[in-house]
């Protein structure tokens, strides 16, 4: 029993895809806390889509696909700022419009030279087939994006839920906020290889929605959604060996499942939150 519990464990490539994903898990859940409260789900959705043609094109050039990453999301954040000032639409309106046609883009970029680029990687993900030199850049990025989110929660969190007292005690909160997405837009591109543009939304939104079903306190909140984060991410790259199916959908299955779970436990007990 213990040796197929472990089984696993054995092959190099199972060990690295679910470290990654328990990293990716926790890194993306650390930033979901922040953006289920402010209600910024549709900018983890926007980013996601908005780096594909930038991951396309890095992977037909032979660049890093960090960098077209970053470039795509920056353009795609700048392209929202320009139509925000320049017209009266909502802010929902913005981001569909240019989310929607940078993911466009994208796919048409993948299909001029399809064999230079793996769209069902960069759309739907693959854990277990991420190369080591891309593994130690994700690390790198979820490294990164832990401490500075760890040593300056406080800030993050006065900025984004009481930017006037942020301002009166003298915090820098354009940078803050410049910094809080370049490291939404980090990891972003960081759980593209788990699991894939098309999911990423979800590891930035349920494990901070559950969490917030539990306890309303911002501090139990954050380390909780991480923990819930990290666990899904693991355990789905671990079922996934026995029942040879993709992780990244199995991943955010878990995370959806324990999310309808808890839910159903605050309507049984009648209760907003589980804890308080």
């Amino acid at each position: 029993m213990l040796t197929t519990v472990l089984e696993p464990f054995a092959y190099a490539y199972m060990t690295k895809a679910i470290g990654i994903s328990v990293l990716v898990g926790i890194t993306c859940a650390c930033l979901s806390a922040y953006i289920t409260l402010k209600g910024w789900s549709l900018m983890g959705d926007a980013l996601a889509h908005a780096i594909v043609p930038g991951v396309a094109l890095a992977y037909t050039i032979g660049l890093p696909y960090v960098a077209g990453a970053f470039l795509s999301g920056g353009l795609a954040a700048i392209s929202m700022q320009i139509v925000k000032t320049k017209t009266k639409l909502r802010e929902d309106a913005i981001i569909g419009l240019v989310f929607t046609a940078f993911f466009a883009l994208g796919l048409l970029l993948a299909s001029i030279n399809p064999m230079a680029v793996d769209i069902q990687a960069i759309i739907l993900g693959n854990s277990l087939t991420i190369p080591d030199s891309e593994a130690l850049q994700i690390a790198g990025i979820a490294g990164i994006t832990l401490l500075i989110i760890g040593l300056k929660w406080k800030d993050f969190t006065s900025v984004f839920f009481d930017l006037n007292h942020a301002k009166s005690i003298g915090l820098p909160t354009t940078a803050l906020q410049v910094v809080f997405f370049t490291l939404l837009s980090a990891t972003t591109v960081a759980a593209l290889h788990t699991v894939g543009a098309c999911l990423v939304i979800a590891m930035l939104v349920t494990p901070g929605a559950t969490a917030y079903l539990i306890t309303h306190r911002f501090r139990h909140l954050l380390m909780l959604s991480m923990g819930l984060g990290g666990l899904t991410s693991g355990l789905g790259v671990y079922v996934s060996y026995f029942i040879n199916t993709h992780p990244g959908g199995l991943v955010v299955l878990m995370q959806t499942g324990l999310f309808l779970l808890v839910f159903g436990l605050t309507r049984l007990l009648k209760r907003p939150c589980l804890i308080g």
